[in-house]
This record gives C-alpha cells, structure tokens and sequence, in this order.
C-alpha cells in the first residue's frame, strides 16, 4: 500500500511525497531517524558504475509476481556472443579476420514480439521440403497474421499440426511439402484454430 505523506506532518512544509509506508507516522519516525544521523552524506553509498555491467543504473517498476523471471533472464539468459565481420566460405577456406564486428542477441534476431512467442518441436516429416525436419525446433509468433503461403502451426479438431497455409477459390487447405502427404482441406465444420506462424527453425546438425 502506498500513501501520500504530507511533510508537515514531521514538521516541515510545502512538500508532498508518495512514500511506501503503510502509515504516516512510519515514514516521521524514518524521516526523524535520518535527521538525527545528519541526513544523506555526499559520496555515501555503492559508487555508480560498481555493479557488474560497469554503468548507471536506473529503477524500474516490476510486477512482483515477474520479479524472478526477469532477474533470472538478466543473469542467465541475456548472452550476446560475437559475430565475426567475415563471411564463411562453404568452398574453400579462408584466413579468418582478427576482430569481431559486433555482439549479437539471439533474441533480436529470432523473436520478432517476444510477449506473442512461443516454442514447439516439429514432429514427422510432412515439411521437409519447407526445411523442417523431424525434432527442429520452431519458433512461432502468435500476433503474425496469417496470410497466403505463410506456414503456420495450426490445432484441427484438437490436434496440432504444421504445415503452409493456402488460400485459393474460396478455400482454405493446408499443404505439406513432401509429396508423401496429402494437402488438408479445411471444412466448416472442421474447429480449426490458429496457433501462429512460424518465423524461424532451429535445425541441429
């Protein structure tokens, strides 16, 4: 609970401040505490630039129940690893450049809206043709609109499946790319729900 504590009530005037204390009288007593002690001393503190990134700092107001989860992506999840200037040759090899051009984010070049992303493993191989293979991981973005030729992941009647999406003659099918599977013709009666289009493909080699 946050209150709004006017200073006069400790005595002074033409101030107002929205304090985390539960009563008025909680932030006097801390206020009066401070004012015994000299109130804040110049240079006091953890000297900025200290914590482990060598910078500035800045508040930010998190949900409490988000806390971890973004502590946790900070201090384990956030790797920017280097991208090399050079291309690599798939012929003949070439002599490697000595310096790195910049770091790179994964994040910022696979997930286009992180908050409407998602994981799936693909299963089968109806997609190959697509470069999906069976265990590639793949990512899908839930607020892609879906339109000709985009391949989706898609729940018909209760069961998911991935395949590319086509829209011809006033209707809807659901083409695989491998001749070994037939395309899938989307009925009205068929509960047909799209999950979102896939963007990229993790491929182990």
């Amino acid at each position: 609970m946050v209150v709004t504590v006017s200073i006069e009530d400790c005595y002074f005037r033409d101030y107002n401040f929205n304090l985390p204390y539960s009563h008025p009288f909680e932030y006097c007593n801390e206020f009066q505490k401070v004012r015994m002690r000299g109130g804040r001393r110049e240079g006091a503190g953890r000297p900025k630039g200290s914590n482990r990134y060598g910078e500035p700092t800045r508040p930010v107001r998190i949900p409490v129940s988000q806390v971890d989860r973004v502590l946790r992506f900070v201090r384990e999840k956030e790797y920017a690893l280097p991208l090399y200037a050079t291309g690599v040759s798939a012929g003949f090899p070439s002599p490697a450049d000595d310096y790195v051009e910049s770091a790179l984010d994964l994040n910022e070049h696979l997930v286009r809206e992180p908050a409407a992303t998602f994981f799936v493993r693909a299963q089968g191989e109806s997609m190959i043709g697509a470069g999906i293979h069976d265990g590639d991981l793949l990512i899908v973005d839930r607020s892609a609109e879906t339109t000709n030729g985009k391949v989706v992941i898609a729940s018909i009647n209760g069961e998911l499946t991935v395949k590319r999406y086509l829209h011809r003659e006033g209707k809807a099918w659901l083409i695989p790319e491998n001749p070994a599977y037939k395309a899938l013709l989307l009925n009205e009666g068929d509960d047909v729900r799209m999950w979102g289009v896939v963007t990229n493909v993790i491929h182990p080699l």
